[in-house]
């Protein structure tokens, strides 16, 4: 990517970005699938899991009923898959499975690739997650001293809401274009190009983007290949 002097902050998207969570959560799924349900997939089980959550977050913005925040999205999916796997879901059930949410770990080249970038960005969390989680995550798990984290709970609805990447910007006293989303979910890296952020498509699943005129700025692999791209 072009080195425009413009971009001076990197807004990084937390979960499937920054922290693994398939490779995080498909252990503790694969052990309570053994008890519950073995011959239910852990794999199938967990994509089945992040697709109903990322609909649960579009129906709560879409509905304008209130927002129930990141957490609240993850359990209906959680209770919704169990159901669609023919498993009771019972509290018990649900809390275990969303117990292992409070242990995300990050992808092993994260903290190399964001040592890299400080040295010319301030680097800043802008995630869908609750405010409380999103505390709990970076420092516990992440263990990076990011500069800002931005909540999109204070938008009352979820990215790609425009709202959202505009109040971050408005937050860190910048303008839109100073700012450069980081995500590996492309409907992220989109709704940040239609507001007028630049945006770096972390590719780790090797899925295409969305046919729209709001393309990636760069696409790179992890977080080594976008410090080699934006340093």
């Amino acid at each position: 990517m072009d080195n425009s002097p413009a971009v001076k902050a990197l807004t990084f998207d937390l979960f499937g970005t920054v922290l693994d969570l398939g490779g995080s959560l498909t252990p503790y799924i694969a052990d309570f699938l053994q008890r519950e349900s073995p011959d239910v997939s852990p794999e199938k089980f967990w994509s089945d899991w992040r697709g109903r959550q990322r609909l649960e977050q579009y129906q709560d913005t879409i509905m304008m009923l209130g927002h129930a925040g990141y957490l609240e999205t993850v359990r209906r999916a959680c209770h919704y898959v169990l159901r669609l796997n023919g498993i009771d879901a019972t509290p018990a059930r649900v809390d275990e499975l969303m117990g292992a949410w409070q242990f995300l770990s990050p992808f092993p080249e994260v903290l190399a690739g964001l040592e890299r970038l400080k040295t010319r960005y301030q680097l800043v969390v802008l995630s869908n997650g609750d405010p409380h989680f999103l505390e709990h995550l970076a420092k516990n798990r992440v263990g990076w001293p990011f500069a800002d984290i931005i909540s999109a709970t204070g938008n009352g609805a979820f990215k790609p809401h425009p709202g959202v990447y505009r109040r971050a910007a408005h937050l860190l006293g910048l303008e839109v274009g100073e700012c450069l989303m980081v995500s590996a979910n492309s409907f992220d890296v989109v709704g940040a190009r239609a507001c007028g952020f630049r945006a770096a498509y972390v590719d780790r699943y090797h899925l295409p983007v969305e046919d729209s005129p709001y393309q990636p700025d760069v696409t790179v692999p992890d977080f080594i290949a976008l410090a080699d791209a934006l340093l």
